[in-house]
């Protein structure tokens, strides 16, 4: 049975608000890797911590930037949100795939800050927030859709 064509507009407009969402954690993590590359110190300007986390050996993997990975995420999550947000149904899944990960890194991640680290970097929370919003964006619909049905 094919949902109503409000149905599909109400659909269409939570995969662009996760692709629009996606480029503020890209920005993020874009100023992230820049500063980590160029060696610059990076201020806090609403908390500390910001050097404490950014230079602990949590901030790459191997030699690459986690920022870097972030923003290779969040790029992949605006470019399926897109496709998703034209109907490309194989999006889906895939996008649902990769915020998921992005949220079980982010759990592991603020799990760091707060109890290995010690300390919290705003741009991280940013990030954090956003993925954290994605993970919402991408799941409820779904979730609310199969309770709904069970009814």
């Amino acid at each position: 049975m094919k949902p109503p064509p409000e149905a599909a507009t109400a659909t269409s407009w939570t995969y662009i608000i996760a692709a629009l969402l996606a480029l503020v954690g890209l920005g993020d993590s874009i100023y992230l890797t820049v500063q980590h590359i160029t060696g610059e110190s990076l201020r806090c300007t609403i908390i500390s911590g910001c050097s404490e986390v950014l230079s602990s050996p949590y901030a790459q993997v191997g030699s690459v930037p986690l920022a870097a990975i972030g923003a290779a995420a969040y790029f992949t999550v605006f470019s399926l949100g897109t496709l998703a947000a034209f109907g490309y149904r194989l999006a889906l899944p895939f996008l649902k795939i990769v915020v998921a990960l992005m949220f079980l890194t982010t759990l592991w991640l603020l799990y760091l800050q707060a109890f290995v680290i010690r300390h919290f970097c705003q741009y991280c929370l940013l990030s954090a927030a956003v993925t954290t919003a994605l993970t919402a964006i991408v799941f409820l619909p779904s979730l609310l859709r199969r309770a709904r049905d069970a009814n």
